[in-house]
């Protein structure tokens, strides 16, 4: 699948929708795939089946504050000199390299970036997540380490060996450090291997949900909306409160931020209530659980469709929100509990589209 300079649009659409309101801005990455397809550049995403079984992949991405990424910006050798540095540990060439994170930032970025390295149709999340312990390769049982950390100083960081939980503490403490962002990469997985512990096809997902949205064009009805996402319209509304507060603390170290946002549905007269960390994690309409993590739950402008992260979010916006399922990946039981509310520390079953659990 080759990306050409009006696949863009649709990119951004998808992979922001798909961060839940979470995964950073994606309008700088949008801006360097722009430039890198106006240069002539031939940027194509392989299905895994079009990869050798035997090749090596690498999964990259950005972790940190996204928001500083936007003021700090990559000054181009940071993806190469993680990935570099992940060869020479683990003595692997790579042959392509896969998103660490379909949802927001992280979905473009191996695309914008020139690694000499084809992409492939595949990521380690099918959504937004805050911490590196809820990959899918966690999911399956698998190592996350060794892994490279490369920050925009030049400060190169290879961690050889740990669980997920020491690999995020790892990156946390690295983190103020670097500037408040770094480049990841983790080590170089065979093919045959990477199919069997990620989300396949969410490259080329994110991009016919971009494109579906886009279609709609503006202020498109609930039915539309609906139909074109394959998930459900669960208000529209005006948004009439925003709160925040500090996150629960672990292993003595401050959490992400918490809060929760109010939409007052128009039709109805109910009360949806969103409770957020980085992401949007729940819904309650007047008080009822109607949806949560791990189905994508998105609060998009009511004219424009964009999508509103949860630090945008402000009280007075008209805004629908959006319930998308989740890939197919993380409804097995042996896997959902890893993106399931109490993995935030929230005590109840995961509420899913069509009443799945």
């Amino acid at each position: 699948m080759r990306i050409e300079l009006p696949d863009v649009p649709a990119l951004e659409r998808g992979v922001a929708v798909l961060g839940s309101g979470g995964g950073g801005d994606t309008r700088i990455a949008g801006l360097l795939l722009r430039r890198r397809l106006a240069a002539g550049a031939n940027v194509v995403v392989h299905a895994l089946d079009e990869v050798p079984p035997q090749a090596y992949v690498v999964p990259v991405g950005v972790v940190g504050a996204t928001p500083v990424f936007n003021e700090k910006l990559p000054g181009g050798q940071e993806f190469a000199a993680a990935v570099a540095a992940i060869e020479r540990w683990t003595g692997t060439r790579a042959a392509a390299v896969a998103s660490l994170e379909i949802g927001g930032l992280n979905g473009l970025l191996p695309l914008a970036w020139d690694l000499g390295l084809p992409v492939v149709d595949a990521d380690l999340t099918g959504r937004g997540v805050p911490r590196l312990d809820q990959l899918s390769l966690n999911a399956c049982g698998r190592p996350v380490t060794p892994a490279a950390l490369a920050e925009p100083g030049g400060q190169v960081l290879v961690q050889a060996t740990g669980f997920p939980a020491d690999l995020e503490r790892t990156v946390r403490a690295f983190l103020p450090s670097a500037g408040g962002w770094a480049a990841l990469a983790l080590a170089p997985l065979p093919v045959h291997e990477l199919a069997c512990c990620s989300v396949a096809g969410s490259v080329s997902a994110a991009l016919r949900l971009g494109r579906r949205m886009l279609e709609l064009g503006e202020s498109p009805g609930p039915g539309p909306l609906a139909e074109a996402t394959g998930g459900r319209v669960l208000a529209l509304g005006r948004v009439i409160e925003v709160a925040r507060r500090p996150g629960p603390r672990r292993h003595g170290r401050a959490g992400f931020s918490r809060g929760g946002v109010t939409v007052a549905d128009h039709a109805t007269g109910a009360l949806l209530r969103l409770e957020m960390e980085n992401e949007y994690l729940l819904a309650l309409r007047d008080g009822r659980l109607v949806a949560s993590t791990p189905d994508v739950l998105a609060v998009l402008d009511r004219r424009t469709v964009t999508p509103i992260s949860g630090d945008a979010v402000r009280a007075g916006m008209e805004v629908i929100v959006l319930q998308v399922p989740i890939a197919a990946f993380w409804t097995d039981p042996g896997r959902i509990e890893l993106v399931a509310p109490r993995a935030y520390g929230i005590d109840c079953d995961p509420v899913l589209l069509g009443g799945g659990r």
